[in-house]
């Protein structure tokens, strides 16, 4: 098991809809494993390199830039790393409820 320094999140806004919080990785740095209770959207603040571990022991690195947003639905297990050698940043945008 890796010990790694925490990426640093700030919540910005939470409310009966929304959680939005910002994250902070300095080179090196993780999540922690986790599984989103909701369906996410993710943007870019800060361009760096984020490599993803997955279930299984299955990993991706993927390049983020910024204003080039993702999304993914609730259920998603991972633990995401700063592979870079510089700070990234990104502001997730949480879905908590859904109109219809």
């Amino acid at each position: 098991m890796t010990c790694r320094e925490p990426a640093v999140p700030t919540l910005q806004v939470e409310n009966e809809h929304v959680r939005v919080t910002r994250w902070d990785f300095p080179p090196g740095s993780e999540t922690g494993w986790h599984r989103h209770g909701f369906s996410y959207v993710v943007v870019p603040v800060i361009a760096g390199t984020m490599h993803v571990e997955l279930p299984g022991g299955g990993t991706t690195t993927v390049e983020i830039t910024p204003g080039v947003s993702y999304a993914r639905d609730f259920g998603v297990e991972h633990n995401v790393v700063n592979a870079g050698t510089a700070p990234f940043a990104f502001v997730e945008v949480e879905l908590k409820a859904l109109a219809g």
